[in-house]
């Protein structure tokens, strides 16, 4: 009789840690491939960045800007009717590193803009 009640209460915590198993999520082919979809540049004057998204990629874009603080300076939606990359001159903010996110289908890719002073002149570099 005992062993039946510990052969029993085995089994059962066995099937409940076998049900209570969380299934591991494989990225789906979208999250690979959605850093393909988006490029970043500098613009030629080295001032901003350019966003291109293509155009298969999704019906909309968002593009938000954060500072240091997390706080967005900057939040701006990519259609295919307004066109699908657009170029944000940066050298109007201050010194320090930026953080650029865009969204597509609740899938982000980030990149670190960093905006400083070389002589007079501001200029941007993208990071990361």
């Amino acid at each position: 009789m005992e062993n039946s009640i510990k052969l029993m209460a085995l089994l059962l915590l066995f099937s409940t840690g076998l049900f209570a198993t969380v299934p591991t999520k494989h990225a789906s082919p979208k999250a690979t491939s959605i850093k393909s979809m988006v490029s970043f540049s500098l613009l030629p004057s080295k001032r901003g960045i350019e966003i291109k998204v293509k155009n298969d990629a999704a019906p909309k874009a968002m593009v938000l800007i954060y500072d240091w603080n997390n706080d967005v300076v900057w939040k701006d939606k990519l259609t295919p009717k307004k066109g699908m990359d657009k170029a944000f001159n940066l050298s109007q903010l201050g010194n320090g590193n930026y953080t650029v996110e865009v969204m597509i289908n609740k899938q982000k890719v980030e990149k670190t803009a960093h905006v400083y002073y070389r002589g007079d002149t501001k200029f941007v570099q993208i990071r990361g």
